[in-house]
């Protein structure tokens, strides 16, 4: 075997288990292991970081270790253990790009995406059934590419232990490019044995409830179309033939874009005529017994969560905040001169990967890679990130917009108790849309002297200020 015969190898069985042909760096790595060469050279050679490199590759070994059954693939073995499988004959090239699989057994290989033979129950969840005999579908059409993971171990551990004892609903909140996504995709990776089947589904076309448990049904049954029209009332339930699916298969559903099927101008979590079904529907997946988990991705929280959660119940939530010293890695990549005031604009701009991105890219196209130069300015710099906010502002009520202006022209952490005499909103009126502004994580809450204490990050404060 060669290294072009490994790689169409390698690229069936990621085609087969994630619905997806190896990328241009995942062949690189493959192409380095096979030469042995180390994870710096690979990364030189591309263009990319050597930490972002190794986490690429620990995915891909994962993948292959998880496709190979009881076979553990690393880089340092991973030529030996391809080149052992086909001198077993289990691996061989029979032409025209073909690979012929021979001998693994069938928990060593993953099943297609979608297998349309697949009988209703084939699968059905067994808790005694180990990691390693599980069979995994996967349908991770509707995940966006995964970009840079930086270091989130805490927020891994608490999703890990959440799942692990089953949890039944997760809401993963924060503003756009936060890193919800990246941090999910991660998750996937590492906790893909615990599932028989994994889903993932935008709702960035506002799906109607009744279609997308349609689709989740078929996904559920290996691709067999449902036999019936979806019924309406059913949907507006909850869904009980799709719960039927969660309690005989250990799944995991992540829905993304949750925010697309709330109402613009009203308090957060209010949902668009017509989608007041999903509120029932998340309900009962929390409330009903069965062994499955979903994921809810999102920039506001739905009203019903805030009732369902708790540390001993099936629900939960984690807000998602910006990134510590971990976002350097965003600066090394792109550059920047004088990493001593690297730790000054992250807290400007919050540590929220795409904001720091963007801003990394003008440092280095315009200051040359000085964050000095660029921090002279008196003016916070918004440019792209303009398009951005006003996706969420353009969601808020009026109240709300009001309620945010009064902190942006107050320096300081603001109390609701010394609201302005002029302020045309009551403190229960005002503590109503703080509460709706904190789960659109457009305000952030201090403790001072015991007391809360309302502010807002410098960025969202200058996109205030520029508004005017």
């Amino acid at each position: 075997m060669d290294v072009e015969e490994a790689l169409e190898f390698v690229d069936h069985l990621a085609l087969t288990t994630t619905g997806k042909h190896l990328d241009s760096l995942q062949k690189a790595i493959l192409r380095g292991a096979w030469d042995n060469q180390k994870y710096k050279e690979i990364a030189q050679h591309h263009n990319r970081s050597e930490k972002y490199v190794k986490e690429v590759g620990f995915k891909l070994w994962k993948l292959l270790s998880v496709a190979l059954g009881k076979e553990q693939v690393s880089k340092a073995n991973f030529r030996a253990k391809l080149e052992n499988l086909q001198a077993s004959n289990i691996v061989s090239l029979v032409g025209n790009g073909c690979i012929h699989i021979g001998n693994l057994s069938s928990e060593s290989l993953p099943s297609p995406e979608v297998s349309q033979s697949e009988p209703q129950d084939k699968n059905k969840f067994n808790e005694k059934t180990s990691n390693s005999e599980r069979k995994i579908h996967l349908d991770l059409a509707d995940a966006p590419e995964p970009n840079l993971f930086y270091n989130r171990t805490s927020e891994l551990t608490t999703l890990e232990n959440w799942i692990l004892g089953r949890t039944r609903l997760i809401t993963i909140l924060g503003l756009s490019g936060i890193g919800k996504t990246a941090l999910t995709l991660q998750l996937i990776s590492q906790i893909q044995h615990e599932f028989d089947r994994i889903i993932w589904r935008s709702l960035r076309n506002s799906p109607p409830l009744a279609s997308l448990q349609t689709d989740l049904i078929k996904f559920c049954r290996g691709g067999v179309p449902v036999p019936v029209p979806y019924p309406e009332e059913t949907a507006t339930t909850g869904g009980l033939p799709l719960l039927e699916y969660l309690r005989s298969h250990r799944c995991l559903i992540i829905l993304d874009d949750i925010q697309t099927i709330f109402s613009s101008g009203q308090l957060a979590g209010n949902y668009q005529p017509g989608y007041e079904n999903y509120g029932a529907f998340f309900k009962q997946i929390t409330e009903s017994s069965h062994n499955s988990c979903l994921i809810l991705l999102s920039w506001e929280k739905p009203r019903e969560i805030a009732a369902l959660e708790g540390e001993n119940r099936p629900c939960k939530s984690l807000q998602l905040n910006g990134l510590g010293a971990e976002a350097q890695e965003i600066f090394r990549e792109k550059g920047l001169a004088e990493p001593e005031k690297w730790s000054e604009l992250i807290d400007l701009y919050r540590g929220n990967p795409l904001w720091l991105n963007i801003v990394a890219t003008l440092i280095q196209d315009l200051f040359g890679g000085s964050v000095s130069e660029f921090l002279s300015y008196d003016t916070l710099f918004l440019g792209d990130l303009e398009s951005l906010l006003h996706q969420h502002f353009d969601r808020l009520t009026a109240s709300e917009q009001q309620a945010i202006a009064w902190l942006a022209n107050t320096p300081e952490p603001a109390e609701i108790s010394k609201i302005p005499e002029n302020f045309q909103l009551s403190p229960p009126e005002l503590l109503k849309v703080m509460q709706s502004l904190g789960r659109r994580s457009l305000v952030e809450t201090v403790k001072q002297n015991g007391r809360s204490h309302f502010t807002i990050a410098p960025v969202i404060r200058e996109y205030i200020t520029n508004k005017k």
